[in-house]
């Protein structure tokens, strides 16, 4: 077994030494360099302290490591949080999905972690912290080891610490709950719920413009997220002979300040997509088209009283209203169940690939976008499917109704695990 003098840390140095030369004092010492070599420094003063003075100045002006003074293990989490905001700013993320980073680090973890350094953040205060979460919320605890993740690997990254403590943390488990599809009858309640809607004779208030009502009909016959129908402009429908196809391009996200914004990119690149859409929710856009002045081509179809686009806010709160009215207020609807059924009706009638596809999860994207030529044409497959099933005039029940597809509870577990693409930011 070797024994001996433990190696001196890259970038410090070892004892100093000085001497006398004539009529001054030498302070001398060995560094070791960023190559991992050690070398011999020197520097002369009057005094003994003089030149251990000189020796220190040239020593801190030898090239250092990498973050060197930046970050190091004795920084505290509060300084790894501010850098990792600044570095944030300058990727290039939606503004929304940088603020909910925002919001959930100062609300959730920053307050946990604050008072530590990195070298005390172990793996172990990060295990029990996550599961003191996880009996509170599995979600929570979820969106917290992410982020506490993405801050470590930042630290990792910058030399501050020889491992990420999170790597080591236990799999977050989470109740297995089974996503459900809206029934046929759920459907029918609801549509009836949202006609009766605020209808009642001397209610004080505008009268209902009927706006919810036909963007629940656009998301059951498209399956698109709820951000995505409000940001759908006449722009981008197509009204061709053989049945209408909308571009999803953008998605429509709340705003502190400022209220609701269409923002010309949706969730991920794979959800920009080209869709066919059903006769009964093409009947609704060209409805809603037709009442629009002639030059409004770039706002939103679905649009407040001044011309802004709807705020998701505003739309999840008429919808719980038509719950309430058709007697589903406990159900634990939500808008999610309708992009839920769309994916279960195309995932039975074609398959589930071609149905993540049309939700926009395919994971193809980036293949195709570098290497193969576009595909421009549209199959009509999944409107002819979600058109026969989810219409409202003698709809026919028979795939709902029937064995799930293969893969479809990874389909619809994936549509239940994503983020709202509207919340505030």
């Amino acid at each position: 077994m070797r024994t001996g003098r433990p190696r001196t840390p890259i970038g410090t140095h070892g004892a100093v030494n000085t001497r006398r030369v004539g009529g001054r004092v030498v302070a001398e010492t060995r560094v070791r360099d960023l190559d991992g070599r050690l070398r011999q420094v020197r520097a002369s003063g009057p005094t003994a302290a003089a030149a251990r003075s000189r020796l220190m100045e040239r020593i801190r002006e030898r090239p250092s490591l990498p973050g060197s003074g930046v970050l190091r293990p004795t920084s505290s989490f509060a300084d790894l949080a501010d850098l990792w905001l600044a570095d944030l700013e300058l990727r290039d993320l939606a503004s929304n999905t940088k603020e909910n980073y925002r919001t959930y680090l100062r609300l959730h973890v920053r307050p946990a972690f604050e008072h530590y350094t990195l070298a005390e953040v172990t793996t172990g205060r990060v295990e029990w912290f996550l599961a003191k979460q996880a009996k509170v919320s599995p979600s929570q605890a979820k969106q917290t080891r992410t982020m506490l993740n993405m801050l470590f690997g930042y630290a990792l990254r910058h030399d501050a610490i020889a491992r990420n403590p999170v790597e080591g943390t236990s799999q977050l488990r989470r109740a297995k709950v089974t996503p459900q599809a809206l029934t046929l009858e759920q459907i029918t309640a609801i549509r009836d719920a949202a006609a009766r809607w605020r209808s009642e004779p001397g209610l004080p208030g505008p009268k209902p413009d009927g706006q919810v009502r036909h963007i629940i009909e656009v998301l059951l016959g498209t399956a698109m997220r709820p951000g995505e129908v409000l940001a759908l402009r006449p722009c981008d429908i197509e009204d061709l002979p053989t049945g209408m196809i909308a571009s999803v391009n953008g998605t429509v996200v709340q705003r502190k300040g400022s209220g609701a914004e269409r923002q010309p990119r949706p969730k991920t690149d794979a959800s920009i997509r080209r869709i066919p859409v059903p006769e009964f929710a093409a009947v609704v856009l060209r409805r809603r088209i037709a009442d629009m002045p002639s030059d409004a081509g770039t706002r939103t179809i679905f649009a407040s009283r001044g011309g802004r686009p709807l705020s998701p806010y505003n739309v999840r709160r008429t919808f719980r209203e038509f719950l309430r009215l058709a007697d589903l207020g406990s159900s634990g609807i939500s808008l999610r169940w309708y992009r839920r059924t769309g994916a279960t009706v195309i995932a039975r009638g074609i398959g589930t690939d071609a149905a993540a596809a049309f939700l926009g999860h395919t994971s193809a994207v980036i293949t195709e976008g570098h290497y193969i030529e576009p595909d421009r044409t549209v199959d009509r497959s999944p409107a002819a499917h979600l058109e026969s099933t989810l219409r409202p005039v003698e709809p026919d029940g028979a795939l709902l109704a029937s064995r799930p597809a293969e893969r479809e509870d990874e389909l619809l577990a994936a549509v239940d695990r994503e983020s709202d693409d509207d919340a505030v930011a």
